[in-house]
């Protein structure tokens, strides 16, 4: 059994504990009733005007901008430097196939990997699940 002086400090941890979750739980309410209350507060008729309006005073933003599909625009299809996206690879059983004949013909997972028009990574996926990679 703890000495009582033990208990009474428990007890007294566990109420502050309690009030504490209390004053945390006040002050979200607290910040929600003053969220709420920022665009009539700022002369704004819906909570979407005025997250509009935040949004155009920061600079609009990140991200895509709503009202625009994804892929359309000026950045469709085009990184930096003009280069377009590339389209992802559909890995066959002939594509493993070719794969696993390049590797017996000695090629480079590069060379591979530029003849068949897929990633590097793509590459080394196939040979090791092919069993043609050594273990470390």
């Amino acid at each position: 059994m703890l000495p009582p002086m033990v208990t009474d400090k428990i007890k007294e941890l566990e109420a502050a504990r309690a009030k504490l979750a209390t004053l945390e739980q006040s002050i979200a309410d607290e910040l929600n009733k003053e969220l709420a209350a920022l665009p009539a507060k700022f002369g704004f008729a819906s909570v979407g005007e005025f997250v509009r309006a935040v949004n155009a005073a920061s600079g609009g933003g990140r991200g895509r901008r709503r009202g625009r599909p994804p892929g359309k625009g000026k950045a469709a299809g085009a990184k930096k430097g003009g280069r377009k996206r590339r389209t992802r690879a559909v890995i066959t059983d002939e594509t493993r196939a070719q794969v696993k004949k390049l590797v017996d013909a000695g090629k480079t997972g590069a060379e591979i990997a530029q003849t068949l028009k897929i990633s590097i990574p793509s590459v080394q996926n196939i040979k090791k699940a092919l069993g043609l990679v050594k273990e470390r």
